[in-house]
């Protein structure tokens, strides 16, 4: 009975879920750092384009991923009840509104150019940067149905599926940068558009190997996912898209939020910013555990929702926050005891300014211990409730906490409280933690049942 599960085995099976997934999300992160160190090694001006094109990509990527996040729980929870019909049904719902959004969106990446240009970007990037969204663009649609097969695949627990293919396109990745933005073999040199068609190659690829997988793997065949995929199901539909709207929109709020702090660490100083983006990037690395983690609560949790089993479920949910807890606690740790060989990794000690970004960055990293510790627990409080199909209300309740409390916190603890960037920093952990406690106290309510 799963009534009777120990600790030990609901965090065995948390671990056995979660780590391919932090993993995947390791790697995706490293689709992102090998595009921009081997477009750095072409061209000051095409880098300033592929950081500026791909972070443009990411923001209407994350609005859209919403619909492909909410198919995980529906899928966890229809595959406990034994509902067959409602796994391909939700699942199909979930990318016919992945293609949507997808090709809503596409003039905006098409005529991106003067929208960059409106926003204050020099003509020269802004021109490179049209060339990139051109192409990385067309590969949004192939990207947002690759998370929502990703989904349906962690559903069943097949996470170490997604964690391979997503290492595949690591490597497909850096081939395809090194023969086409520097015209090695023969190839064309690209330069920043070369790094967008390696980009859109990723995309495709991985939902050609994810799709023939969920599609020919013998245990899932009998779900028929892509038979008669023109058939609309209208009140899937209307689920998928209720459940999957505010989980974008919360990742819209959230992303939005440290570009706002990123814009404010401008204001302070060009040092002062570089610091800011490294201890951002090594607190994004140890964030990815509590990601994977908090997919794994959400599978899980779905799962026990699904058979209506309370008790379960409110122990599982327990285990998970306890191993989100264990990590944060390694790295808060690390963090206060080696933050300046950690900040050093980032920087060659050869510049003149290089002495003082490191000193300040030093600083940000301990501060980033708080950080840790409020973000993984607002991780995993949205990884709870979307186990619960609860996201609507969680929205309202991060987009506060994010926007309302942590951005004026910053302004006033950096600007007007004399603090500097690390007032700045926290303010930003004032709002994550305001975050984490309205809704881990959400998820607990709605879990008393």
């Amino acid at each position: 009975m799963t009534q009777d599960m120990s600790n030990s085995t609901h965090a065995r099976e948390t671990l056995a879920l979660g780590l391919p997934l932090a993993g995947s999300s390791l790697a995706q992160m490293a689709l992102h750092v090998t595009d921009v160190v081997m477009v750095g090694w072409y061209g000051v001006v095409p880098l300033a384009a592929v950081v500026l094109g791909a972070s443009s990509f990411f923001i209407v990527y994350v609005l859209g991923a919403g619909f492909a996040r909410a198919v995980l729980p529906m899928v966890a929870a229809a595959l406990a009840r034994g509902d067959e019909t409602q796994v391909r049904r939700d699942t199909r719902m979930g990318l016919w509104l992945s293609i949507g959004f997808g090709l809503a969106v596409a003039p905006v990446f098409w005529w991106s150019g003067p929208i960059l240009l409106a926003l204050g970007q020099k003509p020269e990037v802004a021109a490179l940067a049209q060339g990139y969204l051109r192409i990385a663009g067309a590969g949004l649609v192939p990207a947002l149905c690759v998370t929502v097969l990703q989904s349906y695949l962690s559903a069943f627990g097949r996470t170490q599926v997604v964690l391979w293919v997503t290492l595949a396109a690591v490597g497909l990745n850096i081939a395809v940068n090194w023969l086409l933005i520097f015209g090695n073999w023969g190839f064309p040199e690209m330069g920043a558009r070369g790094s967008a068609v390696a980009t859109l190659s990723v995309q495709v690829m991985s939902l050609l190997l994810l799709g023939l997988y969920a599609g020919l793997l013998p245990e899932l065949r009998k779900f028929h996912l892509f038979q008669r995929f023109w058939r609309a199901d209208w009140s899937s539909l209307r689920l998928v898209w209720r459940l999957g709207l505010p989980i974008g929109l919360t990742g819209l709020a959230e992303g939005g939020l440290f570009h706002a702090s990123a814009l404010m660490m401008g204001w302070i100083g060009t040092v002062e910013l570089a610091a800011h983006g490294i201890a951002l990037e090594v607190a994004a690395l140890t964030f990815m555990l509590h990601v994977g983690l908090s997919s794994a609560a959400t599978i899980r949790v779905a799962r026990f929702e699904g058979r209506q089993e309370w008790p379960a479920l409110r122990r599982a949910a327990g285990v998970a926050v306890a191993l989100s807890l264990v990590v944060a606690v390694g790295s808060v740790t690390v963090f206060l005891t080696m933050p300046r060989p950690i900040v050093g990794l980032f920087l060659d000690m050869a510049k003149p300014e290089s002495a003082a970004i490191l000193a300040y960055g030093t600083v940000l990293l301990m501060v980033a211990g708080l950080f840790q510790l409020a973000d993984g627990m607002q991780v995993m409080a949205l990884g709870l409730l979307r186990g619960v199909q609860d996201t609507r209300v969680p929205m309202i309740l991060a987009a506060v906490s994010y926007w309302l409390i942590g951005i004026p916190c910053s302004y006033l603890l950096a600007f007007q409280a004399g603090l500097g960037g690390v007032g700045l920093w926290l303010g930003l952990v004032v709002g994550l933690f305001c975050a984490a406690g309205s809704l881990m106290w959400r998820f607990w309510r709605l879990a008393r049942v």
